[in-house]
């Protein structure tokens, strides 16, 4: 956990030597928008002017959380494991969008309730699963910083491995119920105005998860203030791992793209552990769920894209990949202003 106290900011001359790049090149200003910002931030990420995301990984971190049992689900937690296996076998539907844009995938479990036999699914496992948070504390503090730990160590190893960029992806039954529970606190919101259906719950189904967050907040009655606390008491072992994915990013200066709700609310917490986090944090997509946008704008960040996505396991996250390679192609392909006979732009004040 040192490390965090040793995270720098970006390389801000790197930034700047980026955007007066796109400004070399011959269209419009910032006509790119948010992709023009992306690519400096990457570039600020690696500090250098050219940046490279040509290596990319998807970690999906797989864990089961206890609160499963207050019915806030349309599937048991047996289904966790099922696609787990799915997504480290390569068949899942994070793998064929990986495929396609050129991503490996990880399957990670660090926290399943089960002990799969599949070789191919990392084993990093804390526990087998949390408690209920409806009762008590989702686990320890001490468990809660070894997930963390965990996320921060594949960082780390991917780095070694050469990747440039990594997506963050989550699988685990019940994990938007947590989601859900760390917003309203984190947002000082009630669980009615940040809980969704999740993966397809009715109205019934709703009000239910929406009591079972609102028992869970006064049971373990959270402070704001102590982002690793009030993980320990309402999140999942994936959201613990992802909050280290995007800490890891920060610490080894690798860009870690923000998924959906449950990816957005572990870069919120990490955020609030050590806010330089924010300069290496690339948000993908505005996820369906009630808290998605709010969780975003609370690091200050803007998503490229709005596609009202649900899905999970990363799929949001590496849709943002072949946007980030075109405009890439536009930054190292372009013809220049200096090449052409035209006069260059100048930035309006």
């Amino acid at each position: 956990m040192n490390r965090i106290s040793n995270i720098t900011a970006s390389d801000k001359s790197a930034e700047s030597a980026a955007h007066n790049h796109w400004n070399s090149i011959a269209k419009p200003l910032g006509s790119l928008g948010l992709l023009e910002s992306a690519v400096e931030k990457i570039a600020a990420i690696q500090g250098i002017e050219n940046p490279d995301i040509s290596r990319r990984t998807v970690v999906v971190m797989c864990a089961d959380n206890g609160v499963v049992c207050e019915g806030v689900t349309q599937s048991d937690s047996s289904v966790t494991a099922v696609c787990a296996n799915a997504i480290a076998d390569g068949t899942s539907n994070i793998n064929v969008l990986a495929d396609t844009f050129n991503s490996d995938v990880l399957a990670v479990d660090i926290g399943m309730n089960s002990d799969c036999k599949n070789t191919k699914l990392i084993n990093r496992k804390i526990a087998c699963g949390t408690e209920n948070i409806a009762a008590g504390a989702a686990m320890t503090y001490e468990q809660a910083e070894s997930a963390i730990s965990v996320g921060m160590d594949i960082v780390g190893e991917l780095k070694n491995k050469g990747v440039n960029i990594i997506v963050t992806g989550e699988m685990g039954i019940g994990n938007t119920t947590i989601a859900s529970a760390l917003s309203a606190v984190l947002l000082n919101l009630s669980p009615k105005a940040v809980t969704g259906r999740g993966a397809g719950l009715d109205s019934e189904g709703l009000s239910r998860k929406i009591s079972v967050i609102e028992r869970a907040i006064a049971v373990n009655n959270p402070d704001v203030n102590k982002p690793i606390e009030l993980l320990a008491k309402l999140g999942g072992y994936d959201v613990a791992g992802m909050v280290g994915l995007f800490l890891g990013g920060a610490y080894y200066r690798i860009p870690v793209i923000i998924d959906g709700v449950i990816s957005a609310v572990a870069a919120l917490i990490a955020y609030r552990i050590n806010p330089l986090t924010a300069e290496y944090m690339l948000a993908s997509h505005i996820s369906d769920e009630p808290a998605g946008k709010m969780l975003l704008d609370s690091i200050g960040l803007k998503a490229i894209i709005n596609a009202n996505m649900r899905l999970g396991e990363g799929t949001g996250g590496v849709m943002l990949l072949p946007l980030l390679d075109g405009a890439l192609s536009v930054y190292n392909n372009a013809h220049r202003f200096d090449e052409i006979s035209i006069e260059r732009y100048t930035e309006l004040k």
